[in-house]
């Protein structure tokens, strides 16, 4: 019960300070006169005053609210190793039940893990539940963490004391491994630096201190290991040795009594491109054709272009020798002998034998395509003629023999089942429009040369099913054939035109080796949270995705079937780090966020970040280690914390049940007061 005197005037105050104020002038003359009942005159003056005032006793009832003792958990990445989540539970329930004892209520909040990896969000935690509770009623704040957080300088005004229970162990110690610097992307062939850097932090055992062991692996092949020291910048030089993707995983073995090892492994995602990529293109005798390659390859600004065009028809006999058919001596040799390794990628377009080029040229690009070269035959009626390719050192590569049939007959080319699925044809009428009201993808060719398929695959098929367009590696390097010289006619519009320039883009970037055109790939790509895995194959069934996650437990997946040579899944990761998928003789890896997440670049539990947070507030950081402390009542302002025990602040909140009011003094007794006040002052003055 509480009471309290309010006022209610039952007139203007202005009105009633102007009759105080007349009321004092009175008083004063009656006193400058000598008066003598000038103090019951003042009297009366008050009492009448009062009674404008109206004064009233109001009585509440209240019901005492008992306090309330914010408590927020740390259950982020580092609070999941070694005994830390038992010192965790251990504590929440010891809290709860002293927290109850002194009568007070807990309000229990959990922090995990920050989807962006912003770490520890401990103190934006602590902000949100002391949004929700009435400030009147907070007698206090911990919070039981490692000391790990990454939000200090959003530490909310609390109206009482804040404490932290710390776990871990002083004898804790952990070794990590840091990337400092990484390139994005990097040009084949040409060296590049990565800077790394392996820290031991907490108590390192002496005879682990100063150097470790790391293994270095590229692409999923062997790991190869050296000894370095710690604490010590390193740099290592890297050539790439091919494009797209080059994945390079640095690991450090995890050493005995080491807090955790999922900081001691990191991933390189470093994007290989190509400088300049180096073309050679041979033409035989002049075709409406031929301006196509050139502005294919000549559109790429990345492209140095080589082009050798034989410019005499072979029908023409005019006695001159080959050697005499230039001005200037063509550089054959240093071409095709000393420098045909520089290239990336040899066109033969409607090329025949004519004596200019030795067979030994020959097998000298027989051979750069076994060493990884990539050679493409264009070929028209000259494939099937006796002067053929085919008839040279390069017909132990070439994946068709021809039968020296040239079909003259119009006809559609057609993508095969396997072609359905193979990168470089999959989906190709999707990328063209075919002209209104016909039914065709796309326009017809009118010549091709009849070949029989020896080795590789058929993705395209022309006249009666006849291959068009073989595919096949060969040792290291690829080799394409195109059974027919009039491509040319869908850059033309016959017919409605058709997806020349895409099909010759990614045919040229297949056979340079591109990883997006790859027919044999796992690819996994991440978004958010998400992982998704597409296995590439021209198979009609893949095996089950083996997923290894970061913490090394193993999962096996379904792959379904999209669509014709694409089965794919989605992995809903639950944490953040390196991923290793695998699926028969296919491996990759992909980093969910970075490889070591924010949560372990510091793993050892520290009061550093903490003890200036609870110091203004009179708190105190205790270690778990050491035993949990006894929890007090203080009152407001008195130190909070002491050796083995920590205050929480009474506050005697309470909720008003019931209010009355009543006037303290009836209106009418304050006029009879001052009435008889006045006729005292009266007679005490006459009688005088």
């Amino acid at each position: 019960m509480a009471q309290t005197i309010l006022f209610d005037p039952i007139v203007p105050m202005w009105l009633i300070w102007a009759l105080g104020g007349a009321s004092l002038l009175i008083t004063a003359l009656a006193l400058w006169r000598g008066l003598a009942g000038w103090p019951l005159r003042a009297l009366a003056a008050v009492a009448l005053l009062l009674a404008l005032v109206n004064p009233a006793l109001q009585s509440e009832e209240r019901e005492p609210l008992a306090d309330i003792v914010l408590v927020v958990a740390d259950q982020s990445a580092s609070q999941r190793i070694a005994d830390r989540p038992d010192q965790t539970e251990v504590a929440l329930a010891a809290l709860a039940v002293e927290i109850a004892a002194l009568g007070m209520e807990m309000r229990l909040g959990r922090v995990g893990d920050d989807a962006d990896n912003a770490g520890t969000l401990l103190m934006t935690e602590l902000a949100r539940m002391l949004a929700e509770e009435p400030r009147a009623r907070i007698a206090g704040a911990i919070v039981v963490t490692d000391g790990q957080l990454h939000d200090a300088g959003l530490a909310p005004d609390l109206p009482a004391p804040l404490h932290a229970l710390l776990t871990g162990r002083d004898d804790d110690w952990d070794r990590r491994l840091v990337i400092e610097t990484a390139p994005a992307f990097g040009i084949i062939g040409e060296e590049l630096m990565i800077t790394l850097r392996i820290d031991d932090q907490g108590a390192v055992p002496a005879g682990l201190a100063g150097r470790a062991e790391i293994s270095i692996a590229i692409d999923g092949a062997p790991a190869r290991e050296f000894a370095v020291p710690t604490g010590q910048t390193l740099q290592l030089p890297l050539t790439l040795e091919h494009a797209g993707q080059n994945v390079v995983q640095f690991t450090i073995p995890e050493a005995m009594g080491e807090l955790t090892a999922r900081n001691n492994a990191a991933v390189v995602q470093i994007n290989g491109i190509r400088d300049r990529l180096s073309v050679l293109l041979v033409s035989g005798e002049p075709h409406p054709g031929q301006r196509t390659w050139r502005n294919l390859l000549k559109a790429d600004p990345s492209v140095d272009l080589v082009h050798f065009t034989i410019l005499r028809p072979p029908e023409k006999q005019d006695g001159v020798p080959v050697t005499e058919l230039s001005l200037i001596a063509f550089p054959t040799r240093e071409l095709f002998m000393e420098s045909v390794d520089d290239f990336d990628l040899i066109i033969f377009d409607r090329y025949q034998r004519r004596g200019i080029l030795p067979l030994t040229y020959f097998d000298n690009i027989r051979r750069y395509v076994e060493d990884g070269g990539a050679l493409l035959l264009a070929a028209g009626p000259d494939y099937a003629a006796a002067a053929s390719l085919y008839r040279s050192p390069l017909a132990e590569i070439l994946p068709g023999r021809p039968t020296a049939r040239v079909i003259e007959t119009p006809f559609l080319p057609e993508i095969s089942d396997l072609g359905a699925r193979h990168p470089v044809t999959a989906g190709l009428a999707q990328t063209h429009a075919p002209l209104a009201g016909s039914d065709q993808p796309w326009g017809r060719w009118v010549r091709q040369v009849e070949v029989i398929e020896q080795s590789g695959q058929t993705v395209m098929t022309g006249n009666g099913g006849a291959p068009l367009l073989m595919l096949d590696r060969v040792g290291e390097g690829r080799v394409a054939l195109l059974a027919s010289d009039h491509a040319w006619l869908w850059d033309r519009g016959y017919e409605g035109g058709g997806p020349q320039l895409e099909m010759l883009r990614r045919l040229a970037h297949w056979m340079m080796g591109e990883p997006e055109l790859e027919e044999e790939a796992l690819v996994a790509v991440s978004d958010g949270q998400t992982i998704r895995v597409t296995r590439r194959t021209l198979a009609d069934t893949v095996g089950t995705l083996r997923v290894v996650s970061p913490d090394g437990s193993e999962s096996m997946l379904s792959l379904q079937e999209s669509e014709p040579g694409r089965f794919t899944a989605e992995i809903t990761a639950a944490e953040q780090g390196l991923y290793r998928l695998a699926e028969g003789d296919h491996e990759t890896v992909i980093a969910l966020g970075p490889a070591a997440p924010r949560e372990f670049e510091q793993t050892i539990a520290s009061d550093v970040l903490l003890a200036p947070l609870t110091a203004p507030l009179a708190g105190a950081v205790m270690r778990l280690e050491d035993g949990m402390p006894d929890l007090r009542r203080v009152a407001e302002g008195r130190n909070a914390a002491g050796r083995g025990w920590i205050g929480l602040t009474t506050r005697q909140a309470y909720v008003t049940t019931d209010v009355t009011v009543r006037p303290l003094i009836a209106a009418w007794l304050f006029t009879l007061l001052a009435a008889a006040l006045s006729l005292a002052g009266w007679l005490r003055e006459g009688r005088r």
